[in-house]
């Protein structure tokens, strides 16, 4: 009897990860998948949080990935351990602050790590060569093999014509003949598999699944580590990140502020961590005060909280300012003018 070969996929949600394992999947081969969670992720998260296109359906879009496929799928946490690269990246970081020469390698290791433990063979990626510019040139390909720990069990299918044999190939575990010889950005080679396998429904593209490649995130983010005089961060800071608008009228504090229903019950949810205000003669935001503030920065930002809500047009709107203590008051503010807000608040 032929010993069936054992593989773990990482699987992102996207396209790419689905195509190559299923193109693993129709060699005969027994695949587990991996999903990474760093605290960064897009999918998920600020999508369910938003009203915006409520009309879709919410998923976790590796776990309809791995259901579409037939694969178990096993969600790692590396949160705390993901933070260091963040902050201190062996490989610097891309065009924002995101690390992605050390991220796949962590990722990559991560599979491995699940392969030994459980007796697989060999990891597969969805990666595409020449499709990204820091971590999956030619010449990076190697540095994530190395720095993970699988150098020559690390297949990527959709691209391994292009590269060299690895040990799966030359095992015989996977017939190179049938894998990809897919490169660049251009997604018509994916495309056109997916609708060979007749695979309908897939997550778009739109900029990569992490919020570090997001140049307005990376802004933010930034911004917080100016004001806290220190890179460092614990998960509620980054989530808060996510979500609402972000705008700092003074260096010693920033307003996040809720822009629909949704963002309000997630905002909701910190009222006890931060000084808060809300509109009380009008529908409007929840908006969050983080740092230091004095009476006239508290008005400063009730007339804005009046600004965003819906007696932006009133003479007067009553704002409740809520301390974390859970102490209120009431005031009684004209709200800011749109034309008065200095773009250089917007974060």
């Amino acid at each position: 009897m032929t010993v069936r070969a054992r593989a773990v996929s990482l699987i992102s949600g996207g396209l790419d990860s689905m195509l190559a394992t299923k193109m693993v999947l129709d060699q005969g081969v027994d695949v587990v998948g991996i999903n990474i969670y760093t605290g960064f992720c897009i999918t998920g998260h600020t999508q369910a949080i938003r009203f915006k296109h409520k009309e879709k359906p919410k998923r976790n879009n590796a776990l309809w990935v791995a259901d579409q496929l037939g694969v178990e799928l096993h969600i790692l946490d590396v949160v705390a351990e993901y933070k260091d690269i963040v902050i201190h990246p062996k490989h610097g970081y891309g065009a924002h602050l995101n690390p992605c020469l050390d991220c796949k390698g962590l990722m990559v290791r991560k599979a491995r790590e699940w392969m030994e433990r459980h007796g697989f063979d060999f990891v597969l990626t969805g990666e595409v060569l020449g499709q990204r510019p820091k971590s999956q040139l030619k010449s990076k390909l190697p540095i994530v093999a190395r720095d993970s720990g699988t150098e020559d069990l690390l297949l990527r299918p959709l691209s391994a014509k292009l590269l060299r044999p690895t040990l799966p190939e030359r095992n015989g575990w996977v017939d190179r003949d049938r894998l990809g010889a897919i490169s660049g950005r251009s997604r018509r080679g994916q495309i056109a598999l997916a609708k060979a396998y007749g695979f309908t429904g897939y997550a778009q593209p739109a900029g990569g699944c992490c919020f570090l490649t997001d140049a307005n995130y990376s802004a933010k983010l930034r911004d917080f580590w100016r004001y806290r005089e220190k890179k460092d961060y614990e998960l509620d800071d980054i989530m808060l990140l996510k979500v609402g608008r972000h705008l700092r009228p003074r260096p010693h504090f920033k307003m996040i502020i809720a822009r629909d229903e949704g963002e309000n019950r997630f905002l909701q949810g910190y009222c006890r961590r931060f000084t808060h205000l809300t509109s009380d003669s009008h529908p409007g935001p929840v908006v969050l005060l983080d740092g230091e503030t004095n009476d006239e920065d508290v008005a400063l930002a009730a007339r804005v909280t009046a600004r965003f809500g819906k007696g932006r047009d009133e003479q007067e709107v009553r704002v409740r300012v809520t301390a974390m203590d859970g102490s209120a008051r009431i005031m009684s503010v004209s709200p800011w003018s749109s034309e008065q807000i200095p773009e250089d608040w917007y974060l």
